[in-house]
């Protein structure tokens, strides 16, 4: 049930190692918010992030091979997911925004260029969060594919920006991570992004790629 468990754990370990490092140096520890300093703000939004792939994980692991959350829980198993999904999604974006105003102004670039880029990331996460919503739709997007074996009949989704791109959300969708680093001009939180992005794909390779080999054939 969990293979590939011991490669996540080692990336995951090696992550945590390299940012850790560099976050104690320089413009990345500058600043404080809420009586919090920035180290701390940043170590939160890792957190936030580890916390969520590890609960997105667990959860469908043991739904998709022992119906465990169904069997506990009945019908309110998913919606009740779902809710701690979304729940745990936000905290990761908010602690960004916290930890990018913590650290803001710590960028060595022109505020206006890194906001105007700021706004160019915002355009595909848009178009991912359009496709999402018209062709997939959000609750198959949190994992309902493990909870229902009806969608494993239905076919993967082409359409919208998947035409080009089959893992958008995961390509595109995350550049959002990177906004709240990129408008205040906060090098912890540009790091604390790249750790989110480069984790999530930590997740697809380790958890999504042989859950939907399972699930699709």
């Amino acid at each position: 049930m969990f293979e590939r468990q011991g490669t996540h754990l080692f990336l995951l370990a090696a992550l945590l190692a390299l940012v850790g490092t560099l976050a104690r140096a320089g413009a990345f520890a500058a600043g404080e918010s809420a009586g919090l300093t920035t180290l701390v703000w940043f170590w939160i939004a890792i957190a936030s992030a580890v916390a969520h792939q590890t609960f997105v994980m667990l959860s469908w692991r043991t739904e998709l091979h022992h119906r465990l959350i169904s069997r506990l829980l009945g019908r309110a198993g998913f919606p009740l997911y779902v809710a701690m999904f979304a729940v745990f999604g936000t905290s990761r974006f908010v602690s960004l925004v916290i930890l990018a105003q913590s650290n803001a102004g710590t960028v060595t670039a022109p505020r206006e260029s890194l906001r105007a880029l700021a706004l160019v990331f915002a355009l595909p996460s848009l178009y991912v969060l359009h496709s999402v919503v018209r062709h997939f739709g959000l609750v198959r997007a949190t994992g309902a594919d493990h909870f229902d074996p009806r969608y494993r009949d239905m076919p993967l989704v082409r359409e919208g920006i998947f035409r080009w791109v089959p893992n958008a959300m995961y390509t595109f969708g995350l550049l959002v991570v990177w906004m709240p680093g990129l408008w205040h001009g906060s090098a912890a939180a540009l790091l604390a992004a790249a750790f989110h992005h480069a984790y999530i794909w930590v997740h697809y390779h380790c958890t999504e790629k042989p859950d939907m080999a399972r699930i699709y054939g």
